[in-house]
Formats: C-alpha cells, structure tokens, sequence
C-alpha cells in the first residue's frame, strides 16, 4: 500500500538499488543489518514487489525496481531540497546524469568534470549517449540534463543555450585540399565526403549551398557522429564537417587539419535542457551554472 511508504524507507529502496545488497545498503545508511533486512521486508509489502532478488552470490533488482529508482531518487533530491536551505556544495554528494551525444562529449565532458572536480569532489557525472531522447527520462528523474541542439519539447521543459557552434571542414594534414588557403564550392566537390547524421541523413545545409551554385557533392560514407567522422576521415581521403570545437581540441592529435567553409552555413545552438520541477533545486541550479562558465 502507498501510505505504508515514508521517506526513510524511500532512503532504504535507493540505496539497496545503488549497492545491490542489503549489508552494503546498510553501512552507506549506518544502520544494522537487520533493521535493513526488516526495511527491504516492508518495502516489498508495500510495493508488492520483490526489489532484489538472489542471483549468483550476489543480488540482483527486479525490472520494477529498475523502473522505480529514478523516480525514487527524484523524490529524495526533492525533499532534501525542501530542507537543504544552507546548501553546501563542498560537501555536496550527489550522482547527476547527463544525457549527450558524443561530438558534443567530446569537447564538454573534460571542462565539466574539472570544473565540478575542483569544488565539489563528491560529485559524480555520469554521461549516458542520446537515444530516443524522450522527454519523459527528465520528468522521472533517470535523466538531470540533456546537453544538445534543438528546442525545448514542451512546455514543462526548461532549456539555456550553452554556446553556439559553426560546421568546419577536416581533412588529413597530407591532403592537397584547401592547404594555405580556404577551398572554393568547386574544389570541396571533387572529393569524396563524410556526412555526420544521428538520423543517417546524407544530406544537409552545405547540400542547399551547392545546389544554388550548380554544384553537388559525393557523399561516400553516413556516420552517426562527429567523433566517429574525425576518425573515419583521419584514416582516409575523405572530407569531413564538424563542429569547430571537435576539429580545434580534437583534430591535431588524429593528424587532422580543419579550414572555414566558403559558405554562410547556419550555427548551432548548443543548449541544456531539464525539468521544471528542477528549477530551484540548489544543486541542480549549482550544476547548471558551473556548465555555462566551464563552456564560455
């Protein structure tokens, strides 16, 4: 029954998730281990669900549990909140998931974890790559930030641009291809490219651009990120669009040299988005603002 449920045993429910077992459970919360027990007993009453269940020597949570744990977790953050009026960040202990695409990681993530590291040195960011990107993982809590370009989905959404981007070509450093000096439409066309698509889309703005101009190009290859083109590119002729960012940090390592395109492409807005309900959350707000400087 849910009125069996309180905020301790909600304490119990996530850290038996977070350590799979109930002796671990019960020294992250300095509890004995029968009153641990005794709580996974009531909350499987309560929830009519196992939660963890035998599995080798270990234990294992049920797909409900699995279900349940962002939810759980949002829950607790809240209720610290509530409470939480002389916020420390210093002693800030806390796990937060960023959704992200990888081109996007690439240049991002090292900022953002020196950036948190030096301040708040129990904090945890764990970055998970972009799926559907549903909106529902940030409303239940599996999901504190979506880091990437479009726009808020809805209405419950919240959203700040981080920075805005422009495309850059990358060739190998060996490549005769706008070497001095910036290529024309026409020279960029007699090379095979690489197109960077989540969607698998060949085409993209530089395509209008040529087609204006009477001019079309051989896309050889579909990827579906910028990381994996820099890579791709690096161990062939072809040529490569991505983010000016990627190119600088990324491209000299893999023996890559980047160049403008002749062309007015159109910027990308790279942005955060969250939850609404995560407006005021002192920790969340905290992360959010370390981000927009870490990126300036």
């Amino acid at each position: 029954m849910a009125d069996q449920l309180d905020l301790n045993l909600l304490r119990v429910f996530d850290a038996l998730l977070r350590e799979g077992s109930v002796t671990a459970a019960a020294e992250r919360l300095h509890l004995s281990i029968p009153a641990a027990s005794r709580a996974l007993g009531r909350l499987r009453r309560a929830m009519g669900d196992p939660i963890l269940v035998r599995a080798g020597r270990g234990m294992a949570p049920t797909p409900f549990a699995l279900r349940t744990a962002p939810r759980v977790r949002s829950l607790l953050e809240e209720a610290a909140a509530l409470v939480n009026v002389d916020f420390s960040v210093a002693g800030l202990e806390r796990t937060f998931t960023i959704r992200i695409n990888d081109g996007v990681a690439a240049t991002l993530a090292t900022a953002a974890v020196e950036a948190t590291a030096a301040v708040a040195p129990g904090v945890t960011l764990r970055f998970v790559a972009e799926g559907a990107e549903s909106t529902e993982a940030l409303r239940d809590g599996s999901v504190d930030l979506d880091i990437g370009a479009g726009d808020a989905p809805s209405p419950d959404i919240r959203t700040a641009v981080l920075y805005r981007e422009r495309l850059v070509g990358i060739v190998r450093a060996d490549s005769p291809l706008g070497r001095g000096r910036r290529p024309t439409l026409a020279q960029l066309c007699r090379h095979p490219h690489v197109s960077a698509s989540r969607r698998g889309r060949a085409r993209g703005p530089l395509d209008d651009v040529l087609a204006a101009a009477g001019l079309r190009r051989h896309v050889a290859a579909v990827v579906p990120t910028s990381a994996l083109a820099l890579l791709l590119v690096a161990s062939s002729a072809h040529v490569g669009l991505v983010p000016e960012r990627l190119a600088e940090q990324h491209g000299p390592a893999l023996g890559l040299r980047w160049f403008p395109i002749p062309a007015e492409l159109p910027e990308v807005a790279v942005g955060l988005f969250w939850h609404a309900r995560l407006d005021a959350d002192p920790a969340q707000r905290w992360l959010r603002d370390t981000l927009r400087t870490a990126l300036r």
